[in-house]
């Protein structure tokens, strides 16, 4: 399986703008610049997108674990933090709220350390990855 993106981009760094587009069209010339990225601006940024894939990835594997542990969830809630400190990615940080009938907090546990450990993003990425989570 391969999936695709691009980025277009026209003039400085700090000037200039551009725009991402997926292969999927979820995101189709959606704009981004220096504003966008390192203020509070109209737009997307590397740093959001990253954070979009570590909590979704995250999440799609807890539930692969968890079926094959025989659990299915309710509900499962991520959020991811990135944080990007003197020009390299130091942190993401993931929040997950769950809902998983019949198991067990120690069950649990283990799932999502392995979730977090063994996501496809979370191999990708080489930096601290923190996990807090709720079990409701």
């Amino acid at each position: 399986m391969k999936r695709s993106a691009t980025a277009h981009w026209e003039g400085t760094g700090k000037e200039g703008k551009g725009h991402v587009s997926m292969q999927s069209k979820a995101l189709d010339k959606v704009q981004y610049s220096y504003v966008s990225r390192f203020e509070e601006g109209v737009g997307t940024n590397p740093e959001e997108l990253i954070a979009a894939a570590h909590a979704g990835c995250f999440t799609m594997k807890l539930s692969f674990v968890l079926v094959a542990a025989g659990f299915t969830a309710e509900a499962l809630d991520t959020s991811c933090e990135i944080t990007l400190d003197a020009g390299a990615i130091t942190q993401s940080a993931l929040k997950l709220t769950a809902k998983v009938p019949g198991i067990s907090a120690e069950k649990f546990a283990e799932a999502a350390k392995e979730a977090k450990e063994n996501c496809p993003i979370s191999k990708l990425l080489n930096t601290n990855i923190t996990l807090e989570y709720t079990l409701a």
